[in-house]
């Protein structure tokens, strides 16, 4: 069953139109109470007035839906203004007033059709009123004025038709341009509604995203150095006794390596505003990583970097994808052996990264939780990329990338 819905005083679309209803109700009280040189007998003008009052009380609840209750309400207005003119010992001289209110509320209930239909019936009824009325005072009249006074009220019954008319036909144009300008600031304020929200969904989300940048950064530039810095500490703790000499390398190492990390830390709110790529090429850049990595275990990697002219983001992407990989290299491989290439495919079309080592491999399934392989998934898919990672106890590790090179790279 449809709900029921209803505009009242307080929500009124339109304040003034519910004030000058209340005016007009008012003026055809009034009326009742005017002299009239030809009374009616057998009215009943005190139920006549309450019947008016029950008229205006319903302009204080119009029903918006559904249609059937809409119709009821409407006809219901009909009926109370027919019964009021019955019982009126004037024959509710000012009825035209009533009909302006119920035109103004069918407005409100309808849409432009359903407001055409309910203006058109109601200028039916008028002109079936004013008839009877005209048939009622030419019977009230003596013979002897009725000839000469019909042809004058006729004529002034048309000229009200016509003015009628066109004020039916003024406040239904009148009423469709009220009504379409309030649709239309409704839709704007909800188009508002729906920017704003999506607005703070944007914000909210590059919050989110700001957050997850921030925490690859400094995993990104702090982890690779403060590995190789626990690496040296731990070495040099096993030989503090059996090789001074060794354990004070490897003691000034994680020195260096502390600093750089200091540095890094520095840098790391800077790294947020401007890529840390800025004007070098790629290969330049990952030179220092390289160095750490030998320094660290031991292993020079053998490196191929033959790529294009990369954007500052994808080039910042393929940096950071080559750090996490050789900083999990000096975590967990142990490997002897290390190579990196990142080249293009003979299209053009991706750029390969590859990332492979000799060292004791793991299964790939049992690593689910690690936020440096995360990171690099992460990383990839956000430029549209993927990654496959080839493992196993005893096996060594092939990390590879695929990253879409621009139209303009490729």
């Amino acid at each position: 069953m449809p709900s029921i819905r209803a505009i009242r005083p307080g929500h009124h679309p339109f304040p003034f139109l519910l004030y000058g209803e209340w005016v007009l109700v008012g003026i055809a009280l009034m009326s009742e109470f005017s002299p009239n040189l030809l009374p009616r007998s057998g009215g009943f003008p005190a139920a006549a007035l309450m019947v008016i009052l029950g008229f205006g009380a319903l302009g204080l609840w119009l029903p918006t839906r559904p249609l059937g209750l809409k119709i009821a309400h409407v006809v219901l207005q009909f009926s109370l203004i027919v019964l009021a003119a019955r019982l009126s010992t004037l024959g509710l001289r000012l009825f035209p007033l009533l009909q302006v209110v119920l035109v103004l509320r069918s407005c409100l209930l309808f849409d432009r059709w359903g407001r055409l239909l309910i203006t058109s019936v109601t200028f039916v009824f008028f002109l079936g009123m004013a008839q009877h009325r005209l048939q009622s005072l030419d019977r009230a009249l003596p013979p002897r004025l009725g000839g000469r006074l019909m042809s004058q009220l006729i004529g002034i019954r048309l000229n009200l038709v016509v003015m009628f008319l066109l004020l039916l036909v003024f406040l239904l144009l009148l009423m469709n341009a009220l009504i379409s300008e309030r649709e239309r600031r409704e839709e704007l304020r909800q188009a508002n509604q729906k920017l704003r929200e999506s607005a703070a969904q944007i914000e909210k989300l590059a919050m989110n995203q700001e957050r997850t940048r921030i925490a690859r950064e400094i995993h990104d530039s702090l982890g690779h150095a403060l590995t190789g810095l626990n690496i040296q500490l731990e070495g040099a703790l096993k030989l503090w006794d059996a090789n001074p000499e060794q354990a004070r390398a490897f003691v000034t190492q994680a020195k260096e390596m502390g600093s750089t990390a200091l540095q890094e830390t520095r840098q790391a709110v800077a790294t947020l505003r401007q890529p840390p790529l800025w004007q070098q090429d790629l290969a330049t850049a990952i030179a220092p990583l390289t160095q750490r990595l030998q320094q660290v275990t031991g292993v020079v990697p053998d490196m191929v970097v033959d790529c294009p002219h990369l954007p500052e983001s994808l080039k910042l992407t393929v940096y950071r994808i080559v750090q996490e990989a050789l900083t999990n290299v000096c975590k967990y491989a142990q490997a002897t052996q290390v190579s990196i290439a990142i080249q293009p495919l003979p299209d053009a079309s991706r750029l390969t990264i590859t990332i492979q080592d000799n060292g004791v491999g793991f299964n790939p399934q049992d690593n689910t939780t690690g936020f440096g392989l995360r990171g690099i998934q992460e990383r990839a898919k956000a430029e549209g990329g993927q990654v496959q990672l080839t493992s196993a106890p005893g096996q060594g590790c092939i990390l590879t990338v695929w990253l879409p090179l621009p139209l303009e790279v490729a």
